[in-house]
């Protein structure tokens, strides 16, 4: 995998190789092209060159707390009532209460990230360009074989770019188009969602049929989830609701017939969950070829502490660091088998962030196969990541029906609802009625299916409950918690580019 491509961690769009190789020597043949893209997916994976550590992508902070997956989950986690993190490293504290400002390290790491992944996929667009390819000889079938990498890396792009229009906003943008080394401008949010709305239009034919992929790569699958989270956050990004393209997007992702319901809930999170049917998009990992300290390896380690047997989850060791508050738990009803929860030994109220067993520990990540067997390596999981999976899709559907989107109805957003709910509670017993479907149900339903994957933080500001009006445990540095500045709804622009690029303005509030 990997290509020696590779930038510096600064948001201006040249590329820096950090080897005597250039792109005329690597980027030979169509191999080199798909080794190129192998490293835009590892991006959500990995965190430099050598795994677990060395060489790392970007710097000015830990390697192993930089990489991308686990700075994108803690910023959508620990701010809200799901997860918090008993470890006091540089301003991490501040994510468990929302206050930080922009100067803090972790929000600085996901923004480089999402900024190094998109420079990528943008130099991977230059170098992938029809004349490019004509300039080095490759035939007609050679062409036609790149022209399908090339695709995917928009999608990359445009997935990365979605994650900075949600967190950041108002944002720095550069295409391919863009000379190299240009110092890119600032665009609003409806200009980037606009950008990300055309680039998937664009691409929507080019991509592999909903499941014929390799797995781990994009389809058309991946692409109309995609497009579902930009409609449903629609209202949030621009002022603008688009619930109707929501239900005709995740319509597409079902009637594709491609995934299904898996009846072990949990497979989703073991270390053979390449092998669920739910899931259509995922960052990889296997513990012997692509090791990290971010990504499920710190999901499943640091979920594990006090009286808990760390080989009862495929690991030799805990970190003591992350753990549910009671809003979390109190989602759950008795018979919900979704709340896979640690108790012994565990309080379920927090007096101390920093002690491990104040607040439920959450295994929901293990590196355990669904027949018992331990992944390949006992530190670094076999689990992958589900970014997108079909329980969410379904969700989405339910929700943007309740708001009024046309083209679905209520009776069959129901019927998705209960799907979920019969595996988690193992019959019947759980189904709601046509009518107790409503917009608050469907948010804590969200938080019973989807908790500890990357949602919440987004979900909760769609349902205006981020800042203002919700309360949990330690929001806003408060024991029993208390509402928080809407300036949090989006994070702060680190101070770093600010001062490197001036055509950058701060988001209000900081």
């Amino acid at each position: 995998m990997g290509t020696a491509v590779v930038m510096t961690s600064c948001t201006d769009v040249e590329v820096l190789p950090r080897t005597t190789s250039t792109e005329n020597n690597i980027l030979e043949n169509e191999l080199a092209y798909k080794q190129f893209l192998a490293k835009l997916y590892a991006g959500y994976s990995t965190s430099g060159q050598s795994g677990p550590a060395g060489s790392g992508d970007i710097g000015g902070i830990d390697e192993g707390f930089s990489q991308y997956l686990r700075q994108y989950w803690q910023l959508q986690e620990l701010p809200t009532e799901e997860a918090v993190i008993s470890w006091s490293d540089g301003t991490l504290f501040t994510l468990n209460l929302q206050t930080w400002d922009d100067q803090n390290e972790f929000v600085a790491g996901l923004y480089y990230r999402i900024f190094y992944q998109v420079g990528l996929a943008n130099e991977f667009l230059r170098a992938a360009s029809d004349s490019k390819l004509d300039e080095r000889g490759f035939t007609d079938e050679q062409k036609a074989e790149v022209a399908t990498y090339r695709t995917e890396a928009r999608f990359i792009r445009a997935f990365s770019l979605w994650h900075a229009l949600d967190m950041f906003g108002n944002v720095p943008f550069a295409t391919e188009a863009d000379p190299v080394g240009t110092i890119p401008g600032q665009v609003d949010r409806q200009f980037l969602f606009d950008f990300i709305e055309q680039e998937l239009n664009e691409i929507e034919s080019e991509l592999p049929d909903a499941g014929t992929n390799e797995y781990g790569r994009a389809d058309k699958a991946a692409l109309w989830t995609l497009q579902a989270k930009l409609y449903l956050n629609a209202e949030v990004y621009t002022g603008e609701a688009h619930w109707t393209e929501c239900i005709t997007a995740c319509k597409k992702v079902i009637e594709s017939g491609a995934f299904e319901i898996e009846s072990n809930y949990q497979l989703n999170f073991m270390a053979d969950n390449h092998t669920s049917k739910e899931i259509i998009f995922a960052a990889t990992f296997d513990g012997l070829y692509t090791r990290t300290w971010g990504g499920t390896t710190y999901l499943v380690n640091a979920s594990i502490g006090g009286s808990m047997t760390p080989t009862d989850y495929g690991v030799t060791g805990g970190w003591w660091g992350l753990r549910a508050t009671s809003g979390l738990v109190d989602l759950f009803p008795v018979g919900d088998n979704r709340a896979l929860f640690w108790t012994d030994g565990q309080t379920k109220e927090i007096s101390e962030i920093s002690e491990f067993t104040n607040g439920y520990a959450v295994p929901k990540y293990v590196n355990i196969t669904s027949t018992g067997e331990n992944g390949s390596h006992q530190t670094h999981p076999d689990t992958d990541f589900p970014f997108f999976r079909l329980a969410d899709v379904y969700l989405m559907y339910a929700e943007a029906v309740v708001r009024g989107g046309t083209g679905g109805d209520v009776a069959t957003a129901t019927g998705y609802v209960n799907e979920l709910r019969e595996r988690a509670y193992g019959d019947a017993s759980g189904n709601i009625l046509s009518g107790e479907l409503t917009a608050d149900f469907i948010l804590d339903e969200r938080g019973r299916e989807l908790y500890w994957e990357g949602h919440r933080r987004t979900d909760l500001i769609r349902f205006k409950q981020f800042t203002e009006n919700g309360i949990w445990p330690w929001k806003g540095g408060v024991a029993a918690g208390e509402e928080t500045s809407t300036h949090f709804n989006l994070y702060p622009i680190p101070s770093t580019d600010l001062l490197t690029n001036t055509k950058l303005t701060q988001n209000e509030g900081y």
